[in-house]
Parts: C-alpha cells; sequence; structure tokens
C-alpha cells in the first residue's frame, strides 16, 4: 500500500512539472521573436517592465480588440507597460497576409503604434518557443484556444496571468492585473 501512494505522489509531481524540461527555469526574457518591421525583438529588452503578449489577427470576430489593447498600450505606456501583437493564422485563417500588409492594416484600420512581431504559430508542435514555454507554465487551460489570447509577463519575466480571447484588454480583470504589476515597479523605483 505503502508503495502505491508513492507511486501515486511521483505521478502528482511529473504531472506538475513543466510541459517540457526545456522551458524549466526560463523567463520570458529568454525568448526573442522577430520584429514585423524584420530584425530581432529579445524579450529581454522589456525587463523591468511588464508585457502584455497577445496573438492577433486581422480577419476575425475579436480584430475590435485591437482598439481595447491600443487603449490599455495609451493608459499605462508611460509607467512601463509594453503592449506586444503576436500575428498569428492558426486559428480559422485569420490572418493570411504577409507582415507589410498586417503592420498596414493594424495602421490605418486600428492606429497601432504598440509593438508587434512577425507572423507565427502559437500552438501545436511549430509553435514560437515563448508560446510553448508559456504552455508549460500554465498548462492546457491557459494556453490559446482563438486569437485575442492574453499573457501577462511581470516585470521579472514571470508569466503572472492570461486571459482568454472573450476578456476585453479594458476589462476590469485586465486593469487590476496590469496595475498590480507596475505598482511592483514603482516600489522598486523603477
Amino acid at each position: 500500500m505503502r508503495m502505491r501512494a508513492i507511486m501515486i505522489l511521483l505521478g502528482l509531481v511529473a504531472a506538475a512539472a513543466p510541459a517540457s524540461a526545456e522551458g524549466a527555469g526560463k523567463s520570458a526574457h529568454d525568448f526573442t521573436f522577430t520584429a514585423i518591421e524584420g530584425g530581432p525583438l529579445p524579450l529581454s529588452d522589456f525587463r523591468g517592465k511588464v508585457v502584455m503578449v497577445v496573438n492577433t489577427a486581422s480577419f476575425c470576430g475579436f480584430t475590435r480588440q485591437y482598439d481595447g489593447l491600443q487603449a490599455v498600450w495609451e493608459r499605462y505606456r508611460d509607467r512601463g507597460l509594453i503592449v506586444l501583437g503576436v500575428p498569428s493564422n492558426d486559428f480559422g485563417n485569420q490572418e493570411p497576409g504577409t507582415e507589410d500588409e498586417i503592420k498596414r492594416f493594424c495602421e490605418v484600420n486600428f492606429n497601432i503604434d504598440f509593438p508587434m512581431t512577425s507572423k507565427v504559430p502559437v500552438k501545436g508542435a511549430d509553435a514560437h518557443p515563448f508560446y510553448m514555454w508559456a504552455a508549460g507554465e500554465v498548462g492546457d487551460a491557459g494556453t490559446p484556444r482563438w486569437n485575442f489570447h492574453k499573457y501577462l509577463i511581470g516585470p521579472e519575466g514571470e508569466l503572472v496571468a492570461w486571459f482568454s480571447t472573450r476578456t476585453e484588454p479594458t476589462s476590469r480583470e485586465v486593469a487590476v492585473a496590469i496595475e498590480a504589476q507596475l505598482a511592483r515597479i514603482e516600489r522598486a523605483g523603477g
């Protein structure tokens, strides 16, 4: 009976471990995207800031969330928030364009001026390494199920919260989480 209890306990510990040993001990600052304009976009450039990473798409029923993302960016950027748009064509082929087309669409239709990455997969075996790491941090329940899934990264690169597609960027829930992380920066004198 005692051996069975030990085996169950070991199984629970294994289930709680990150999805990949490769992601163990890492932070968001260990990952680099490519900027939508080209060139590396290391998340380490945002060390000491709060980052909201959002997988986006131009032709989705939730595309109007770009307005909310821009509003959040404008409200909090001077206090240390970075909004990072990550275009992805993973859900319903709703981001079929090139980087230039995506950038133009966002600027013309939503006046987006927050940073964006090149288009990448955010789910499955081909997901960008950041998204694989995030899945290991939050588990299956916290992985993107559709466009406009949001991850909130703390100033030290830790994943502190996630919000589903249906959670508006301007919701009270998101504002409370952002404010809590910005308060950490302010307390640290940043």
